[in-house]
Formats: C-alpha cells, sequence, structure tokens
C-alpha cells in the first residue's frame, strides 16, 4: 500500500468518534433549526391558513389510524391484564390499570409514533421533494423565508394536534378495554367504572398531554429537518424520509424515559 493511500484511510479515532460525531451534527442541526423555526413563528406575517391545513394533515387525517390503534390497543391490553390479575384475584382493578396506562404512556407514545409514520413521513417527502425540485431556493429568491413559510406551519401544527390525538387514543382505548372486559370476560361494569374513576386523577392525563405536546413538537421538528435538507434527487428524498421516521420513533422513547423520569421525582 502507497503513502497516499494509507493517507486516505480514515483514522481509528475517526471511525471510533464517528457515530458520536453524528449524533452531535443531527442534534446541532435540530436545534439550529427548532431556534430559527421559534425566531421566525414569532414574526408576522402569521399564515394561519397554513397552519390550518397542517392540522388537517396532521390531525384530522390521523383520526381514523390513531382510533383503530387506540381500539385495539385497549382491547388487547384489558385481556393480557385480566389474565395476569385473575392469578391474584384482583381482576378489578382492571379499569384503573388500563386507564393509568394509557393515559401515562401508551396514548402519548403510540399516538407520535402513528404521527411519526403517517403524517412525519408525508412531511418529509414532501419537503424533500420541494427541496430537490428547487422550490425552497425559489421561496428565498422571492424573499420569503422558507423556515416561517414551510417549517413553522407544521411544527405548530403537531404542537395542537398530537395532543388532541392522543386524547382520542385514550377515549377509545378506554371503551375497548370496557367492551372486551365487561362484555368479553364478565367484569362487573360497575367496578370497572369505578376503579377508573377513583384511581385516575388529572396528573395521570396532565402527564399524558404534556408527553403528546412534547413528542409533537418532536417529530414534526424531526421530520421537517430531514426534508428541509435532503439531497439526493428521488434517492435522498426516500432516504431522508426513512431517517425522520427512525430518528421520530428514537426521540420519541427517550424523551419519553426523561418526562417519565422528572415527573414522577417530583
Amino acid at each position: 500500500m502507497s503513502d497516499d493511500e494509507a493517507s486516505k484511510r480514515p483514522g481509528v479515532l475517526a471511525t471510533v468518534f464517528a457515530p458520536a460525531k453524528g449524533l452531535l451534527e443531527e442534534v446541532g442541526t435540530l436545534a439550529d433549526l427548532a431556534f430559527h423555526a421559534v425566531l421566525w413563528g414569532a414574526r408576522p406575517p402569521y399564515r394561519v391558513s397554513l397552519v390550518v391545513t397542517q392540522m388537517e394533515f396532521v390531525g384530522v387525517q390521523s383520526i381514523f389510524l390513531v382510533g383503530l390503534v387506540g381500539l385495539f390497543t385497549g382491547m388487547v391490553f384489558a385481556v393480557q391484564t385480566v389474565y395476569g390479575f385473575r392469578r391474584f384475584g384482583a381482576e378489578n382493578m382492571v379499569g384503573g390499570v388500563v386507564a393509568l396506562t394509557l393515559s401515562r404512556e401508551m396514548a402519548p407514545v403510540l399516538t407520535a409514533i402513528m404521527v411519526a409514520a403517517r403524517a412525519g413521513s408525508g412531511m418529509a417527502a414532501e419537503l424533500g421533494n420541494m427541496r430537490s425540485s428547487e422550490q425552497i431556493d425559489a421561496l428565498e429568491t422571492m424573499a420569503v423565508n422558507p423556515v416561517q413559510y414551510l417549517v413553522v406551519p407544521r411544527i405548530l401544527a403537531g404542537i395542537v394536534m398530537v395532543p388532541v390525538l392522543a386524547l382520542v387514543f385514550f377515549l377509545i382505548g378506554i371503551g375497548g378495554s370496557w367492551a372486551i372486559g365487561v362484555w368479553g370476560m364478565s367484569l362487573d361494569p360497575g367496578i370497572f367504572a369505578d376503579r377508573i374513576k377513583t384511581m385516575l386523577v388529572p396528573a395521570d392525563l396532565t402527564q399524558g398531554l404534556i408527553k403528546a405536546l412534547v413528542f409533537g413538537f418532536t417529530v414534526t421538528l424531526i421530520a421537517c429537518r430531514h426534508g428541509y435538507y435532503a439531497s439526493g434527487g428521488a434517492v435522498g428524498v426516500g432516504q431522508a424520509t426513512t431517517r425522520a421516521v427512525v430518528w421520530s420513533v428514537v426521540a420519541v422513547f427517550l424523551i419519553d424515559y426523561v418526562i417519565t423520569s422528572m415527573l414522577t421525582t417530583v
């Protein structure tokens, strides 16, 4: 091997620290985009129509998917909880346990993942196609800030609609668990409802909504980041869409742990 070839090979340290470097670059790019989104979102003009359009895309078009997942999540969790609690004669606690789990964890987390898979991927693909076709550059030429015009409405839509979808998930999940527990597994409907009433407190719903709000911001920010900075034509757009979904799912679980740790120690 010649000296020139050896000099072109990456060093051991560069290879070892490449993933950490990539992660830091990703976090830095996200932080920079978030800063500019907040900065430009506070400045006029306020394009309400764009926000409403994105709310319809993120929220209304996701209701069926979120509701379906919420229904079967509540049903499956009720079945598993009844079978587990009957070993200890505690099946009367099923209603309260299902409600707590749905409100604090399952509803916000699974809602965010569904939004990332459906709306987040769509955002990344749309912005990536706009980048590859130079539409974003055209906005800059017309003195329209692309972050304010494209990114801010999507992030606002995520912040508003993901908590709403999480609440829909929770309500439908409770309905599905009640149907399976009462009609399918012969639980007393009065006790089922009473356990939900006594065990579920406003702080549980508040924790779930706080998580959903943060998830909505994070998922849309990541989707916009990968679409906005996409490159490489159609292949690059596809890769950006995939990365947007993967990073969103990872971020949701990481942030879920952080928020849970913070709120449970308060």
